[in-house]
Parts: C-alpha cells; structure tokens; sequence
C-alpha cells in the first residue's frame, strides 16, 4: 500500500478500515522535550517533525471570563500564576508533572454569575491571524485538524472551581453544575461556528473531560446521565451535524462510561490509562467496531526500552484490526524516556502498525 498523509490515515481509522498503517501522535511533557534537547533534538525542529510523527493541526479559541492574567511569584523551579478562568496555579519548570491548583476565584454560584456575564462569544476571541498563516499549509500538507471544545466536568473542576466544589455541588447543585458545563459548550460551539463559516473546516472536535481516576471514576453512571450525558450528546450532535468525528479525551478508569459513549455517538476515545485499569485489548474485543481507541500504551514502562517494546508487540497487532487504532502513551511521554528510546518506540509503531 502507498504511503498516506496524516489526514488519510486518520480517516481510514475513523471508517474502521486498513490504511497504510495506524497513524502515531504522542505528546511530551515540556520536561522530556528539555531532555531531548540535551539529548540532541535541535531547539529549532519540533519533536513531531524531528521523529516524523504524524501531523495533527489544532484550532483552539478562548471561551474564559478573561480574568487578568498575571505571574505572582516565579523561581528557578515554578511559577505561580492567575489564569483568564481567575485560577491561581503553581507550574513546575523542569518536571514533568500537571499544575497544583492553590486558589479559585469562581468558587460559589454568585461569582459564576459575575464569570458568565463576561463570557461572550465574540470573534476577537479567535485567532485569525494564526489561521490565516497555517490552514492553507495545512490543509496541503495532509494534516489531521482538529477543533478544540472546553467543557465538561474535568476542565470545570480543575481549571474553573475546584474539584471538591464541583464534587459536592454535582450532589447537591447539579443545576448549577449544567449550568456551568452548557455555557462552557454554548461557547465552544458559537465560536467554532464561527470558525467554519469563514471557511476554516476542520475534521473532527476533541475535548478533554477526564471522569476517572486508578480503578474507580469521580461520579456513577446515574450521575453521569443525569447531568452530563445531555451536554456530551450536544457536542457530539453538533460535530455530527458537520459531517466530522467527535474524539473525547478522560483519563483514569472509565470503563462504566464506554456503553454510555458509544450510546451518544462517540467516535474515538483517549487515553485508555492502563494503570487505572483500562484494559485496550479487552476494549478492542468488546467495542473496536464501534469505537476508534487511541493510546493505551502504558506509560508507565517507558524507562524500559524492552518492556515497552514487549507491550507494544502485544498491544498493536491486535489494536490495529479493521482500523479503528490511533497509536500513543496512554497519557504522554515522561521524561524517563530517552531520544534514542522514543526514537525506537516510533520506529517499532511504524513497523507493528503497517498493514500489509
């Protein structure tokens, strides 16, 4: 078979059907990508372009209140910083770790309502100078793109209010919770509407709403259709309505949730966390034909070039069949593994996802 561009690839593992082979995406975190550089990756080539990764576009637009943004403290080691969603995080520099959430200024429903008024979707919140530069190239290039949504109870719990805030109120506010989880999506959407109709279509939408976490999930299936189950099937119809894919992101154990996705149409589902206890060779048998699953190699592993070689011979022959497989970490690259190990990891992808 002929080699294919990244766009091709990707549609023929979302029609559930042989391409030349899986297509392979991965992302580092900015502390693997440090130790790449000392490694030997050029500072002026990025790591997709460098390990000959397949080319993936995002179009992402800001849906936040705008808060001001501004750097409170900042060392060799972190800063400490406000976001536009009026949060205040601590970023570690040098490793590879998420934020450490320590202030939220939305923290009742009083100062939603002071959020939302200043949530409006106009087209100064896009970056059209940016689309302007890349789609064109894009568009020749092959390149997958991918609109980004904002929505959902990861982002509100993490990025919006705090998670026991959210945890509590799910019980007993849950009106406030799709409250916040629509205007969140009633943003996404007006803008991205935007979006296409000046012409810059895209081929699926992807948003992170991570509802699990190691071997258990942060609320119960009635939960979940009650509150959200509703606000996910109008982003899926919404994709749908465009003839494009809908690719949702949660990590941690979300096994209870796939008959509930499957049931609202979605297409692709990330990361498969294995050490939360998704099992991708399980899911594959039970629900491959019905759903595109991308990741589920443990990332745990990636420090030993042998074991994570042993995983992929056992993950991939049997991911890729009839398509439906998009080949990655089951949640990004450390930075315990080496230029020379990823390097392998890309090569051995190449090798056991070709089809023949």
């Amino acid at each position: 078979m002929s080699q294919m561009t990244s766009h091709e690839r990707f549609s023929r593992m979302f029609e559930h059907r042989d391409a030349d082979r899986v297509p392979i995406i991965d992302s580092p975190w900015g502390a693997t990508i440090e130790r790449w550089q000392r490694e030997g990756m050029p500072t002026d080539v990025s790591y997709v372009d460098f390990f000959d990764l397949d080319r993936v576009a995002g179009i992402q637009v800001n849906t936040s209140p705008r808060y001001p943004t501004e750097t409170l403290e900042e060392t060799d080691a972190y800063t400490i910083t406000t976001s536009e969603w009026g949060v205040t995080f601590k970023n570690w520099k040098h490793v590879a770790s998420t934020p450490e959430f320590l202030d939220f200024k939305i923290c009742d429903r009083d100062r939603w309502q002071e959020a939302k008024q200043r949530m409006t979707p106009t087209s100064d919140r896009i970056d059209w100078e940016y689309l302007k530069k890349n789609y064109s190239e894009w568009r020749k290039n092959g390149f997958w793109i991918q609109g980004g949504f904002w929505f959902g109870f990861d982002i509100t719990h993490s990025w919006t209010v705090g998670t026991e805030r959210l945890l509590i109120a799910l019980s007993e506010d849950p009106e406030w919770c799709m409250d916040m989880f629509n205007t969140e999506l009633d943003m996404s959407i007006a803008l991205m509407d935007q979006v296409w109709d000046a012409g810059y279509t895209f081929d699926s939408i992807s948003w992170p709403d991570d509802m699990g976490y190691k071997h258990s999930q942060f609320f119960s299936v009635a939960t979940y259709r009650r509150i959200l189950k509703p606000i996910h099937q109008r982003a899926v119809d919404w994709a749908h309505g465009k003839g494009i894919k809908a690719h949702l992101h949660s990590c941690g154990d979300v096994n209870p949730f796939i008959p509930e996705l499957i049931d609202i149409g979605i297409d692709a589902l990330n990361p498969l966390e294995v050490k939360a206890g998704m099992d991708p060779l399980h899911i594959k048998k039970t629900f491959g034909d019905k759903l595109v699953l991308h990741g589920g190699i443990n990332a745990l592993l990636y420090d030993d070039i042998e074991a994570i070689e042993a995983e992929m011979r056992r993950i991939v022959p049997v991911s890729k069949e009839q398509g439906g497989y998009i080949l990655s970490s089951d949640h990004s690259v450390p930075s315990s593994m080496s230029l020379k190990d990823f390097q392998r990891f890309v090569d051995l992808g190449k090798e056991l996802g070709r089809y023949e």
